[in-house]
């Protein structure tokens, strides 16, 4: 099951990632000099005439600004943790008001997202097709679009499920746009490591929804998230630095080496596999999670160290197979919930 499930997701997401950009953390105001370029300058003149934008496209606009591919991945972190709080299956209309409340919030993130980063989108060969660059939505139209879901899924959340979890929603998303976007995606290498911080809160928002409460499973599952994150991130990263140089983004192989970057990818990778072992110990989950854990990670190290070689070997392009650790990371990511998920009933 979790082999076609993962293998599915990765599909999608790969899809999204080698086209769209990263995954809800992509937001930001303009810090580096960048040649100014208004939103739909790549579009035609018709796409900026309402007259033609019809109906049916200008809907698939609106939610192609929610990044729905990638909400998938935040999907798979916060359903799977609801089964371990509830040790067994949790109730599925509270599964549901999640769902719906999480995909609004991070939908409404990337929303915004797309209204900040407007002006490299339309520079970067990647995102030259979104919907603000091709004048399809026009900037004011995002703004309220994001700030709308925003308030409806912090009130959803509150609502309908507790507020622990509409607080740790709106935190998710303020530190998304904010944190990550407006101060550190143009500003710092690190952007992408504290940055992914807002990637890793759905964990404790599954959590929450079941229990109203903190434990340490959903703390050490968010730095598992954590820990992933960059060595998650920077093998694409590595493959599209030229894309990020030229829009002046410093992503951590636009300014180092692919030696450097394979060393840190090495050091997170090891630092992740360790806190995944440490549900069991603490008595959290059983040993179909840790069997899970132990394969997983183990070919995890198999390919960041492999990377790692071929970049001392100094190898460049298409040989140096930086994707294979990308690919293998949402795998990963996808087997280890859905272990999460099934453990409670094997015990």
């Amino acid at each position: 099951m979790g082999n076609v499930y993962s293998g599915v997701v990765r599909a999608s997401l790969y899809r999204h990632f080698t086209r769209e950009g990263l995954p809800g953390v992509s937001v930001g105001v303009c810090v580096t000099a960048v040649e100014s370029r208004p939103a739909g300058v790549i579009g035609t003149s018709q796409n900026s005439d309402s007259s033609h934008r019809p109906f049916g496209a200008r809907v698939k606009a609106f939610v192609a600004l929610t990044k729905p591919r990638i909400i998938e991945l935040l999907l798979i972190t916060t359903v799977p943790v609801m089964f371990l709080a509830q040790q067994g299956v949790p109730d599925l209309k509270l599964v549901l008001l999640t769902c719906v409340g999480g995909y609004l919030s991070a939908g409404g993130a990337n929303a915004l997202n797309m209204y900040i980063d407007r002006d490299i989108d339309a520079l970067m060969d990647r995102t030259a097709q979104r919907p603000l660059v091709t004048g399809m939505v026009s900037p004011r139209e995002c703004l309220v679009f994001g700030i709308t879901l925003a308030v409806v899924s912090t009130l959803l959340f509150g609502l309908t499920v507790n507020w622990l979890s509409a607080w740790l929603s709106l935190g998710a998303l303020l530190f998304y746009v904010v944190v990550y976007t407006m101060i550190l995606k143009r500003r710092t290498s690190q952007n992408i490591v504290w940055g992914g911080i807002a990637g890793c809160l759905p964990v404790l928002i599954g959590w929450s929804s079941v229990t109203n409460s903190m434990s340490w499973a959903p703390v050490i599952l968010f730095l598992v998230m954590f820990f992933w994150t960059p060595p998650h991130y920077w093998p694409l990263s590595m493959k599209v630095k030229e894309d990020y140089a030229r829009v002046g983004v410093p992503m951590l192989p636009v300014i180092a080496s692919n030696k450097v970057v394979a060393r840190q990818i090495v050091i997170y990778s090891w630092v992740m596999v360790a806190v995944s072992l440490l549900l069991t110990p603490l008595g959290y989950t059983g040993w179909f999670y840790t069997a899970v854990a132990l394969v997983a990670g183990g070919w995890w190290l198999w390919e960041a160290h492999g990377l790692q070689n071929r970049a001392k070997a100094e190898v460049t392009g298409a040989k140096l197979k930086e994707m294979r650790l990308f690919h293998w990371s949402i795998t990963y990511v996808s087997l280890l919930f859905v272990a999460v998920a099934v453990d409670p009933f094997l015990r």
